[in-house]
């Protein structure tokens, strides 16, 4: 009886040191009051990425981007269009000339303001700039901005795509706690048992009962509390992160809509395959070669700014007084009563040659970092492709390795356990073969979570939606 209560005490310690490496788990029995909702993989993502607040921050860099591409367009039609008014009280006009018409007044050298008639004075005035001909500089400046746009576009979809990673392995984690919680409660279990054995065993006469056991249980027994209140704790803030990501309401709690940590279901193909996936889909070089492009625009429309550039100029302006004369001589104007308007075609040239070759010379340097920028971005893709590729396969290694592990193991338990049963086994033998066991079956679940991040790490990478790793071998 001694050495069965031993077993099952050191069967409690291991399962309690086991579940000390991983500080996660999910108190689903406070979930009782609540409403529960399920959700799967890919609406927790697209919820998330709905409710990120910096996702919308990086969404107005978009439409930032693309309103500078309106802007140039605007450009070629009218891009000078003022209208301009302007209005107030003047005194009329009077002169002592006998017989002299209003529309003659120009010639009274003693012409005076007549301070008892007052009228209201208006005037407006329109000019406007047509480009005709700039040399492609107006169509270079449109093409620039909108690669830029294309460039911002895919570095919003950047953003995208490293959230929708930190979403998976937040969904990742709460189905890892939710498998831990599990041994957590049958660990629970065991040590309620253990401790109503151990009483009853005390109170046995003429019982072999060793006091030692009593204390090892009752230090494993605290550390184990303690353990899992840290547990508890950690549940309760992945909890937290769920519902601020879902913004759930006090009455809800969300859960995944399945209830087993599973490894991805998709091989590990050769790299080859995800260097190309890469080169073809990552954003960042999609972002880089619209960079390139926009560059290259952008100093075309530079280089032909330099050149003399034809456009039609219109300008119109009326006056009117009531109380004033309008004057019939075209060589007198006054300027309180008149109608005027001229258009015709002008030429326009940038004389300042020291700043455009410094706008050039600018250009040209963008265009340079443009490539490099592509350049180290592919560099960098590579070797981030190759970190996660080997960390990819190895977990694979890991998985399968520990669960070829994990049944040598439960074998052995079952053998040792028939052996301690018919008398022939050692309890030193029987305990082995529990700690083994617990061990594996932790590290197993670990290995799995590990796997399932390192492929999706792998997808990001790669380019390719990281949902697929969940999903059936094609």
């Amino acid at each position: 009886m001694m050495m069965n209560n031993k077993s099952q005490i050191y069967r409690i310690i291991v399962a309690t040191v086991l579940l000390l490496a991983l500080g996660v788990g999910i108190p689903l029995s406070s979930w009782a009051q609540q409403d529960t909702v399920e959700v799967s993989l890919q609406e927790f993502i697209n919820k998330g990425l709905e409710n990120s607040e910096k996702i919308n921050y990086e969404k107005q860099k978009v439409r930032l981007a693309e309103n500078k591409v309106k802007q140039a367009r605007s450009q070629r039609i009218l891009p000078k269009l003022e209208l301009s008014t302007q209005h107030g009280i003047v005194p009329g006009v009077e002169s002592d000339v006998p017989g002299l018409a209003k529309d003659e007044y120009y010639l009274d050298p003693d012409l005076e303001n007549d301070w008892q008639d007052w009228g209201i004075f208006t005037r407006a005035e329109i000019n406007a700039v047509q480009p005709l001909f700039s040399w492609g500089a107006l169509k270079n400046a449109v093409n620039a901005a909108r690669s830029a746009a294309v460039a911002a576009q895919k570095q919003f979809k950047k953003q995208k795509a490293d959230l929708r990673l930190r979403l998976f392995d937040l969904y990742q984690s709460y189905l890892l706690t939710s498998e831990i919680v599990r041994l957590l409660d049958d660990a629970e279990d065991k040590i309620a048992d253990i401790e109503k054995q151990i009483k009853k065993k005390q109170s046995e006469k003429n019982s072999d009962f060793d006091d030692s056991d009593e204390f090892k249980f009752e230090i494993y027994k605290s550390e184990f509390e303690i353990r899992a209140a840290e547990v508890r704790q950690n549940a309760a803030t992945t909890q937290r992160i769920w519902n601020y990501v879902l913004q759930a309401d006090s009455g809800t709690v969300y859960m995944p809509d399945t209830y087993f940590l599973d490894p991805s279901s998709q091989k590990i193909k050769e790299i080859a395959f995800y260097r190309s996936k890469a080169m073809s889909s990552r954003a960042e070089i999609n972002a880089a070669e619209a960079g390139i492009e926009a560059a290259e625009y952008g100093l075309q429309a530079l280089k032909q700014k330099n050149y003399p550039a034809l456009f039609l100029g219109l300008t119109a302006s009326y006056a009117n007084t009531p109380n004033r004369p309008r004057q019939s001589n075209p060589f007198i104007i006054n300027n309180s009563n008149y109608a005027t308007a001229t258009f015709g075609v002008g030429i326009r040239q940038n004389l300042n040659f020291l700043s455009m070759k410094n706008d050039l010379e600018k250009g040209r340097v963008q265009k340079k970092q443009a490539k490099y920028l592509k350049e180290a971005a592919v560099e960098g893709i590579v070797l981030e492709i190759n970190e996660a590729y080997k960390e990819a396969s190895l977990s694979r290694i890991k998985v399968d390795k520990t669960d070829k592990a994990l049944v040598a193991g439960k074998k052995w338990l079952r053998q040792e356990q028939l052996d301690y049963d018919f008398g022939t086994g050692e309890t030193k033998d029987l305990i082995d073969a529990l700690k083994k066991e617990l061990e594996l079956r932790v590290r197993l679940k670990r290995e799995i979570f590990q796997l399932n991040t390192n492929m999706a790490e792998l997808y990001r990478k790669s380019g390719l939606p990281i949902t697929k790793i969940m999903t059936e071998e094609e």
